[in-house]
């Protein structure tokens, strides 16, 4: 009877081992939930930012005043009859 009840609580341990520690355990099923919200999180950040690329794609497929806005502020364009000032501060 003895015996018994020492494998039996033998069992118990290996089962609370595999149950804390194991593949499968609490702590890797904890993991794994943090690594999908963080994964969700980035995900989200990036659909935001996409959005808005899609976005400024359209505007300059669909306005030719956006084309011409963009290459001013980026590149520096200036047309043949204006005039450039470079206002230097201290």
């Amino acid at each position: 009877m003895k015996l018994l009840w020492a494998l039996m609580i033998v069992l118990i341990f290996l089962l609370q081992v595999r149950l804390w520690v194991g593949e499968g355990s609490f702590a890797q099923v904890w993991a794994l939930q943090q690594s999908i919200t963080e994964q969700r999180d980035e995900n989200a950040e990036l659909a935001v930012r996409n959005e808005r690329l899609y976005a400024e794609v359209r505007n300059l497929r669909n306005q030719k005043g956006a084309v011409e806005e963009r290459a001013r502020m980026n590149l520096g364009l200036i047309r043949e009859d204006e005039t450039f000032f470079l206002v230097v501060e201290n």
